[in-house]
């Protein structure tokens, strides 16, 4: 029988507001920082996730549909995200997004944010979903 090695989803978003910001959320720099991290933190068998032009605000993306059905199928271990503010931009989705994945066993990994679920809870997290939801509506 052949060892199953559950997936490291690397997910990257950019919407056309954040295209604005220039090179520092491009989907190429977020490539190389999801990259970067699981190299240094043995996170193996990595598959990209991308959703490019796509508001956070809006939860039928197809790269964090892919996500969330390998994670239902239980193929996903672990997501890497930039920041809590790439997997979305929507307080209560967020949240539920976060269950789903505390329920699944599933790792959560948000680099800039310094979130990561397989350690203790980081107890900022919601306040910075809610920033995030703020940020959408201001822009």
């Amino acid at each position: 029988m052949k060892n199953f090695e559950k997936i490291t989803a690397l997910y990257e978003r950019l919407s056309r507001d954040d295209e604005l910001q220039g090179e520092s959320n491009s989907i190429v720099n977020q490539k190389k920082i999801l990259e970067e991290y699981a190299s240094k933190n043995n996170l193996t068998n990595i598959i990209h996730f991308t959703d490019d032009g796509i508001s956070g605000t809006q939860f039928d993306r197809p790269g964090f549909m892919a996500i969330m059905n390998g994670v239902n199928q239980g193929n996903i271990g672990c997501i890497i995200v930039k920041d809590m503010s790439r997997l979305g931009r929507d307080y209560l989705k967020v949240g539920q997004c976060m269950e789903i994945l505390r329920q699944k066993r599933v790792r959560l990994i948000a680099i800039n944010d310094n979130v990561d679920s397989f350690y203790k809870g980081d107890d900022f997290t919601p306040f910075r979903n809610i920033m995030n939801e703020w940020y959408a509506r201001d822009t």
